[in-house]
């Protein structure tokens, strides 16, 4: 069974930084595109990062420049970089699966989600 499983969140001040990782089992990630999404309380999920087959990398507005999406293929394992973080930052992050080797940060109709992991950005 496909399963994601995110790590690396946690309570960090404004200005800091977190590393999130997303290992990813029963399938090759290499071979499809990943994201990070990111739901705050009381809002829509939302694409933060996108990285494709090919290792082309797509950001949110609201993240670029500050994050970075990358993989370790050797490793099954896709991680978001995140600096110089704000409180706007704080939400649920997931990673996710569309099955695609294309990126898009629009929510996807069909895709496998992580459990996701608690982001806090303190002010």
């Amino acid at each position: 069974q496909v399963q994601l499983v995110e790590s690396g969140g946690g309570l960090v001040q404004a200005g800091g930084s977190l590393r999130l990782s997303c290992a990813a089992s029963e399938f090759t990630p290499a071979l499809y595109a990943m994201s990070w999404f990111r739901q705050a309380p009381g809002k829509e999920r939302e694409g933060v990062s996108c990285i494709s087959s090919t290792d082309t990398t797509y950001y949110a507005d609201s993240v670029r420049g500050r994050f970075t999406i990358s993989r370790d293929n050797a490793k099954d394992m896709v991680y978001l970089q995140m600096n110089d973080l704000k409180p706007e930052d704080t939400a649920v992050y997931y990673c996710v699966l569309t099955g695609s080797q294309y990126c898009s940060l629009s929510r996807p109709e069909h895709a496998t989600w992580g459990q996701g992991t608690q982001v806090t950005v303190s002010p």
